[in-house]
Parts: structure tokens; sequence; C-alpha cells
């Protein structure tokens, strides 16, 4: 039992009558919700409607727009979140090129816009136009040189420290619970806790701001989980203005759980993954009206995204992939091996993530948690910044890692050598080997990879907004990428092999590295979180890759025994474990072999169990008892003869028992 002796104090139990009291309705922080009593409840305020709709007309029409409320809700919540993504969205693009530059012709352009807008640009080198200016160039007219790259330097590090220290002084400042992912607070909400404040406006507004600038600073982390978070402030916003929702903390669960599915959708472009990820993931309790309701917020939230075109491609989906080649069945095996990373990274992560994130809480680096965010960042900035793999940001590096290697692709990863008497079409370029570009960036990618698996278990957790899809992902995409220029250049000077030979002739079009980087992204996430079926619907969504559903399938799989090997939590699992909420998740298995009469007789010299009996109990000793113990509920049994247990009853509901008797006592005294 929870300690509740600030409840029961040392004085009478009249004293403490006396003081406000939560109603019945309500709850107090930090405790759990009745479900069974939430359910009566509704179900009576929808019997009410129904006898009192037949009386009027007016009766019918309020009976109407209740039935109606849901749908209303959910329609607000859509557009709110899907335009809260999209403002986010261009602000981080914007704020991300302003470490490196800004537009002269307005500073509110990214780099990409500005150059949209200008007359000079041509298509060899469409990522420079006079109206865009390094910080180099503005300030000391010089683009290349020592000097020139010092300055930028320096400045990309200045602007990821500025950016930080505004989120991390906002959080602590003004919202404190806007810190983290809030994934884990999401599904602990969801299971019936009640967290007063975790998704109320000032969360709402500071996490949106700081969640701009914490994703513009570089850090080693996304916005994608986050977000899930700023979806359920404005579910639980809008249900506070209906009745329905804002007196039944049951029914407000469904709500939020309909917001869930559209911050998914908003963050990923994928409404059918956000309502599966919402089933899958967060929610605890998911009716089937719940679903269609999710379905329809998530509908709204993309709809909304999309008509705000963030990306600027009019398409909804963040990396969208078009590949000419179809996979081969000999691919299983890479695929299977990057499932395979992808479950040992998630357990090396949760692992060290928890004990960096343990040893926050239990030594005096919790107490600075500025300091922390302002070297954590210094760090990454100091180290990213001359690997171009990690300098730019996180989503635009994973959509290079996706792409394939067309006739007008300018990466690195796109150098190799071409043949002068090729006259293939554009759409169906042959393997070829590798140019001096590849192989440097192989190296830079290792470096990246490296980078990022060290850096984002020291980031996650922070007191600042932090997501860990994209990192994840990344982390999966530079691994897989690598893994398909190996087998890519393997099939090409040795296609002789008998894995080969049925599949890959010389001067054909075999391997897709970028496939395998989706692949290894989906492997990693789903490590890190144990998601399956809501994680491969969410990659094919979020590339537009339908026809590598079953590489995807291999890999989540995979990655899953692979991770469930060492340990059934995921990463948000862990983390409500570690904040120490009480979560009962559906999935736990229990073991204990021990009966309840070992542990319910009280050893030799210990006070008898404290309890509540059906045949001689009396107002006055239940008074006594409650004033007596600290507990905050009570076993009901048949009697101290046979205890045998016929309910449980809490004690805040038995102060109010005893207070409406008093009261109604006192009234039929006058």
């Amino acid at each position: 039992m929870v300690n509740a002796g600030a409840m029961s104090g040392s004085g009478n139990l009249m004293d403490f009558l006396d003081e406000p009291f939560p109603d019945v309705g309500t709850y107090e922080d930090f405790h759990t919700i009745d479900w069974l009593r939430e359910k009566s409840r509704d179900t009576d305020r929808h019997r009410k409607i129904t006898s009192k709709s037949k009386e009027s007309i007016w009766e019918f029409i309020k009976s109407l727009l209740d039935a109606w409320s849901g749908w209303a809700v959910m329609l607000l919540i859509g557009l709110l979140a899907g335009t809260l993504a999209g403002v986010i969205d261009l602000a981080v693009d914007w704020m991300t090129d302003l470490k490196e530059g800004i537009c002269l012709s307005a500073f509110w352009y990214s780099h990409e816009q500005c150059c949209w807008t200008s007359n000079e640009t041509t298509f060899e080198d469409r990522d420079k136009c006079p109206l865009w200016q390094k910080w180099s160039e503005l300030l000391v007219k010089q683009s290349e040189g020592a000097s020139a790259y010092i300055l930028n330097y320096l400045m990309y590090i200045l602007w990821a420290l500025l950016f930080a220290f505004l989120a991390v002084s906002l959080v602590r400042v003004f919202a404190p619970y806007a810190c983290g992912s809030g994934i884990p607070e999401i599904k602990t909400i969801l299971s019936g806790f009640i967290i007063r404040g975790y998704l109320g406006k000032w969360t709402l507004l500071i996490k949106t701001v700081t969640l701009v600038l914490v994703v513009s600073s570089g850090l080693s982390l996304g916005k994608e989980g986050p977000l899930v978070h700023v979806a359920c402030c404005c579910g639980n916003f809008f249900s506070s203005l209906f009745s329905k929702y804002s007196k039944n903390e049951g029914k407000r669960r469904e709500v939020l759980s309909a917001a869930a599915a559209a911050g998914v959708s908003v963050a990923f472009g994928a409404p059918i993954g956000g309502v599966l990820f919402s089933l899958e993931e967060v929610s605890y309790y998911f009716p089937l009206k719940t679903l269609w309701r999710s379905f329809f917020a998530a509908l709204v939230a993309a709809f909304t995204l999309r008509s705000i075109n963030p990306f600027g491609n009019s398409r909804l989906v963040l990396f969208y992939v078009e590949y000419h080649t179809p996979w081969y069945m000999a691919e299983l095996f890479p695929f299977i091996l990057l499932g395979v990373f992808g479950g040992l990274w998630g357990t090396l992560f949760i692992r060290c993530n928890i004990a960096w994130c343990r040893r926050r809480k239990t030594t005096k680096l919790g107490k600075y948690p500025v300091l922390e965010v302002i070297a954590v960042t210094a760090i990454t900035a100091v180290v990213a910044y001359p690997n171009p793999y990690t300098r730019r940001s996180t989503s635009e590096l994973i959509s290079e890692l996706f792409n394939d290697c067309g006739a007008l692709e300018s990466s690195q990863l796109c150098d190799y050598i071409n043949d002068p008497n090729m006259t293939r079409p554009v759409d169906d370029i042959p393997d070829r080997p590798a140019g001096v570009g590849v192989y440097t960036a192989m190296w830079q990618l290792a470096l990246a990879l490296i980078f990022k698996i060290v850096i984002t278990i020291f980031t996650f957790g922070m007191k600042i907004p932090s997501g860990l899809f994209i990192p994840s992902m990344a982390v999966g995409a530079m691994a897989g990428r690598m893994v398909g220029i190996g087998v890519e250049q393997l099939a090409y000077h040795h296609h002789d092999w008998i894995i080969f030979r049925n599949w890959c002739r010389p001067g054909a079009d075999c391997v897709t590295p970028g496939l395998y980087a989706m692949v290894g992204a989906a492997a990693c996430l789903g490590g890190v979180t144990r998601m399956t079926v809501s994680l491969v619907v969410i990659m094919f969504e979020l590339t537009g890759g339908l026809e590598y559903i079953v590489p995807l399938m291999a890999a989540a799989v995979t990655s899953k025994w692979v991770a469930d090997a060492f340990g059934k939590e995921g990463i948000y699992e862990a983390h409500i474990h570690l904040n120490g909420y009480p979560f009962l998740d559906v999935k736990d298995e229990f073991t204990h072999r021990t009966l309840a009469t070992d542990v319910m007789r009280p050893r030799r010299g210990e006070p008898p169990l404290s309890v509540l009996t059906q045949d001689s109990m009396t107002v006055e000793d239940v008074e006594t008892l409650i004033k007596e113990t600290d507990y905050n509920g009570f076993p009901v049994v048949v009697s101290r003869d046979s205890e045998r247990l016929i309910g449980f009853a809490q004690r805040r509901e038995l102060i109010l028992a005893i207070r409406d008797f008093l009261v109604s006592s006192r009234k039929r005294m006058f």
C-alpha cells in the first residue's frame, strides 16, 4: 500500500473532513483511477440522456450533440496537432540552416527556400546561390580557407549552445514536465494513473517551442516521440471543453489514445501506422469505438500537415524512396543480419542509457541539468561539425542514406566509376565499381555510426524534449547503407559466385544499398522500442516502399527476438520502471508460486491485518481504523473468524462515505 500518512495525520478524523477534499468524480495527483466506476458513471449518464431525449425536441438535439461531441474533439485534435507539426517542421528547417548561414533576401528562409527564389541557381550548383551566405562570407567576406572554416565552425557551436541553453532554461523555469520523450508517461497515464499538469497548456506551449530549439541545436534526438506528447496535450485541452470527457477520466483516456495516434501520424506522415502504434505500444484500454475515432483523428492530422506542405515536395511522407529493383531471396540473409544488429544495438542502448539515467538520479549530476545539457551540446557540436554526415540534420542524413543512386544524384555515396559506353536508361543503372567518394563516405559513415551510438546514450533522458525514433533510425540506416554497399560490391566483383549467379548478371542492377539502409533503420528502431506490426506499417508509409514489406518484417521480427533474449523491456517500459510509475503492463509475465495464505497471515508478534468486516463493523470502528493506520485501502472480509475476502475499500471512499453520513445525520437532527 502507498503511504498516506499525510492524509490520516494524528488528529481527529473530523479535522481532516473539514479540509477541502476531492469529490467522488475527481482523483488526487499520483493516484490511479477506478475504471469500473468511470464506466458505470458513463453508463448512467448515457441512460439519462437517452431517457430525456424523448421528452422534447431540445433534449433530442442535446443528445445528438453529445453523441457527436467525440467526433468534434477528434476533428479539433487533428487540426491543431497537424498545424503544430507543420509549424515545428518549418521552424526546425530554418533554425538548423541558421547555424551555417543566412538568407539575404529574407532571413526567415531556409537554405533550400532561399535558393528556390534565386534566378542564378543552376542545377549543378543547386546548393549554392548568391542569396544564401555562410557566416564567414557575411562577416569576413571569405568563403574558403582556414579562417573561413574556423569562423563557420565557431558559429555552428555558438548557435547550438544558444538553442540548447534556451530550451533547457524554458523547461526548467516554466514547464518541468516538458522534458524527455513523454511516451513513458503517456503510457502510464493511459493505464489510469493521474499526473496533474503533465498534459497542461503550459506543457503544450513550452514543449512545442523547446522541441524546435533542441532539434535545431543538432543534438542526437528527434521530434517524433515528443510530438505524441504534444498531440496528447491537445487532446487533454479539447476534452476539457466537453463535460462528457472532462468529468470522466475513463472517457478522457479514450480521447488521449486517439490523440497519440494523431501524434505519430503527423510525426512520420503515417496515419495508419499511428493508429497501430497507439493500439500496440501506448494504449491500455482500446475499444472498437476508439479505433474508429483514432483513425479519423490521424486522417485529419495528416490532411492538415499535407495542406501546410512543410517539406515542400507535395508529399506527406518524410523519406520518400523510389527503388527500381526488386529484392531477391538471397538478400534475406543480410537483412536478418541487420535485424540481429538492431536487436543487439537496442539491448546495448537500453542498458547503458538506463544505467546513465540512474546515475543522474542518484548523484549530484542530476542537480545541474543546465550544465549537463550545455556540456553534451558542446561535445556534440565540436565532434559533429567536421564530419558531413553528423553536421547535417539527422532527418536529412536518413533521407540521403535511403536514396537510390540515380544519374542525377550528386552525393558522395553515389560516386561510382561509370562506364562511358553505358546506354541504359536512367531508371536502370547497373551496379558499378565504387569510386573514391564512396570509400571516403564509408569511413566517414563508420565514424558517424560510432559517434551516434555513444552520444545518443547520454542525450536521451536529459531535461529537454528528446525523441528516440530518428536517432535509432539513423544508427540503423548508417549500418544498413554500409552493408548494402558491401553486398553491392561483392556482387559486382564476384558475380560468378553461386549465391549471385542466378540473380545478379554482369551489367545488371542487382543490389539497392538504400533498401539495406531502410531495413537497418527498421531493425534498430524495433530493437529499442520492441515494436513489430506498427513499426513495419510506419516504415512503408514513411518511405512509400510498399514492395519491401517482407524484408522489413524479417528484420523487425529478428530484431525483437534478439533483443528479447537479453530482456523483455523496451526503452519506454525501462524508463517507466526507472521513474517508479505504477504501470501494470498486460504483457508482463509473473512466475511467483507463493500462495496468498503464505503472505496474508501475520507473523508472530505482528499486529493483526487491518481489514473491514462485513458483519460487525460500526462507523466508529471505521473511523478508528482510518485514524490509526496510514494505508490507502483495506480488504473487506466476511468476519474475523472466516476472513473470506469479498472486496476492497479505498481509504478516500471511506472518508467520503463517513462525511456524507455525518452530513445527513445532522440534517435529520435539525
